[in-house]
């Protein structure tokens, strides 16, 4: 009986010890500032002059800026929506890749056209720099305008590798 008497002591005494640490731990958790991802804003030049980052990083995703169908001097690809889609997304997957992502980590992308009866010509194109079954979720919307009198301007997000 005294054997079962200690054993009913020391349990209580584990049970109040364990609450009591469970209750500090909660307590601390509390008073704890919130964790938070690090921002990195790219620092790449930015020959535009413009004031936006070309991506910005937080955490395991990347945030690109709105490309268009530029080529490595800024001028807008020739022939008209077609290839202006063709360059910018060009122009989007070598953001990614520098940057330690690919078209497959897109998981979404905001498009806007100039024209928005332009916007098969462009589904065509866009479609190709993704894989069927990894689609990311996208919104597409006309504009008045877009800069540089560009017919399509892109942005996404993506994760990382």
């Amino acid at each position: 009986m005294r054997n079962l008497k200690s054993l009913v002591g020391a349990t209580a005494i584990v049970f109040v010890i364990s609450a009591a640490a469970e209750a500090q731990m909660k307590d601390q958790a509390k008073s704890a500032p919130p964790q938070t991802a690090a921002v990195e804003h790219s620092s790449a030049a930015n020959p535009s002059a413009r004031p936006l980052s070309e991506f910005v990083r937080v955490g395991n995703m990347l945030y690109l800026s709105g490309k268009l169908g530029t080529d490595s001097t800024g001028k807008l690809a020739a022939g008209g929506i077609g290839p202006e889609t063709k360059q910018t997304m060009e122009n989007i997957k070598t953001v990614l890749e520098k940057n330690g992502s690919s078209m497959d980590n897109v998981i979404k992308c905001t498009v806007m056209l100039a024209d928005i009866k332009e916007w098969a010509e462009m589904n065509t194109i866009y479609a190709t720099f993704f894989k069927k079954e990894r689609m990311p979720a996208r919104s597409a919307l006309g504009v008045s305008g877009l800069v540089n009198g560009a017919r399509v301007e892109i942005e996404c997000m993506a994760a990382l590798k």
